[in-house]
């Protein structure tokens, strides 16, 4: 389990490789991920945006943003958590994501959360360290 914490805002992301969704013959590699984004703090906000940093083994870069998380724009009050589950295919077996989430209070005060890097490593994948 990987966890970042901004402002009382905790994020907790736990990634596990889809072999039944992954290909390796064909360079295809998906993983899910579980994310669980808890308000420990004083204030209600609202997830408006996301924005995702992906890089796979040979460095290669994707970005991803957008409104909410999967369809969603959750409003935690203090004491709340929202958990959803997402995916991320990639041509390599093995990657790195971090990101962050905007977040806004309802006082129109908007701030960023950030989204823990994880890894994504395919099951038997040898580590070499340079």
């Amino acid at each position: 389990m990987y966890r970042a914490r901004t402002k009382d805002i905790e994020v907790e992301v736990e990634p596990y490789y889809l072999e039944e969704q992954s290909d390796p013959d064909e360079s295809r590699y998906v993983w899910g991920y579980r994310i669980v984004i808890s308000n420990h703090s004083d204030l209600t906000v609202k997830l408006v945006h996301r924005y995702w940093h992906i890089t796979d083994q040979n460095g290669l870069v994707d970005e991803v943003e957008g409104p909410g998380v999967v369809g969603e724009q959750p409003r935690l009050e203090p004491g709340d958590s929202f958990e959803y589950s997402s995916g991320c295919p990639l041509d390599t077996p093995s990657g790195m994501m971090f990101g962050h989430y905007e977040m806004e209070t309802d006082e129109g005060e908007t701030f960023m959360v950030d989204i823990p890097a994880f890894s994504l490593d395919s099951p038997g994948l040898t580590r070499v360290l340079n």
